[in-house]
């Protein structure tokens, strides 16, 4: 393990102003989106999807530090020959990967899941820090039950899917890779925001001792978290200043101050509430770690129905504008008129 290089990259992965493009979904998840604008999932319309994005600049150049790439992904070729990787890296970003085998039923708990995918990960990760992975991810899925239901998340699940984000980290460490910690609490449900608190707080406090348990180096890693956000389908919504100020306490009280940046997932947000979510934490607080994005469809949602398929500079001007909103939101320059003049 190169103490020294897991911490470089860490650090390149939260520079200023930028953010990590989450382009991992899986040959399934893609082919849902592509439905939605009627394309075909095909490995060809999948790989012009995502060079169309690398490709984009100044969004790639100037707000993106990073990208989650599927195992498709990362052995793919451009249409003119290039590898995707070294799109990513001429970009000045940093290649990473996305090593979880998804997320299954948890045995012995209806309701809940684990995420597999631990076999043979040594063997893997050798293989994608050859193909240019510097960088990984792991996604653990945490339910919460309806109001007839506050078993769920059971301790039990927490437990077995923060030891296997442990195990997973530990792994990538010796490979050099920078592993991603994600544990969603999921937004869906009619929760109110105190128990998604109460959730989260329990589930990243639980985290951080398994990964002191198995030997982690805190300054090699990036956590992944949701943020602390009413339910979906929960009658009242909290306001986006409630949500920031929840998600500060909610963190100080549980991750060290030696992780070395905070990466949002935007787990079904709308576009605008990610981005006015991340601005009011990072321009509103004093914080130990930086904040930044960690965004999927908050990202690619606008370019993909802006490209439909075929229209490559619609998609990249609509990337280009939600990758800079996003970027002044990782420094508190974020406002809503400028989504509304597109500036």
């Amino acid at each position: 393990m190169d103490i020294d290089q897991l911490y470089e990259t860490a650090l390149r992965m939260m520079a200023p102003g930028k953010g990590i493009l989450a382009a991992d979904e899986s040959t399934g998840t893609i082919g849902k989106r592509f439905k939605s604008i009627n394309i075909e999932n095909t490995e060809d319309n999948r790989r012009d999807w995502r060079e169309m994005l690398f490709r984009t600049e100044p969004a790639m150049s100037d707000h993106v530090s990073g990208v989650i790439l599927y195992d498709e992904t990362i052995r793919q070729l451009a249409k003119d020959g290039t590898a995707l990787v070294k799109l990513i890296e001429d970009a000045g970003a940093v290649p990473g990967i996305k090593v979880d085998a998804g997320a299954k039923d948890l045995a012995g708990s209806p309701g809940e899941m684990i995420t597999e995918g631990l076999d043979g990960l040594r063997g893997r990760l050798a293989e994608y820090y050859k193909l240019g992975a510097r960088f990984a991810k792991w996604r653990a899925v945490i339910n919460i039950g309806g109001e007839d239901d506050d078993l769920i998340p059971s301790p039990y699940c927490i437990n077995t899917n923060v030891h296997a984000l442990a195990r997973y980290a530990a792994l990538c460490q010796e490979a050099n890779i920078v592993p991603i910690v994600e544990p969603e609490v999921i937004m869906d449900g009619s929760h109110d925001i105190e128990r998604c608190y109460e959730v989260t707080e329990f589930t990243l406090k639980r985290l951080y001792e398994e990964l002191f348990e198995q030997g982690i180096m805190l300054e090699g890693t990036i956590l992944k978290p949701n943020m602390v956000i009413s339910g979906s389908t929960c009658p009242e919504q909290a306001s986006r200043d409630e949500v920031a100020e929840m998600t500060i306490q909610c963190l100080k009280n549980a991750v060290p101050a030696a992780v070395p940046g905070i990466a949002f997932l935007s787990g079904g947000q709308s576009d605008e509430d990610a981005t006015a979510h991340l601005n009011a934490m990072t321009s509103g607080f004093d914080l130990p770690w930086p904040m930044t994005f960690s965004y999927g469809r908050a990202l690619q949602g606008a370019p993909l129905k802006a490209w439909g398929g075929t229209d490559v500079e619609a998609g990249q001007k609509a990337f280009n504008h939600r990758a800079r909103m996003n970027g002044l939101a990782a420094l508190g320059e974020w406002s809503p008129e400028l989504e509304k003049t597109g500036a």
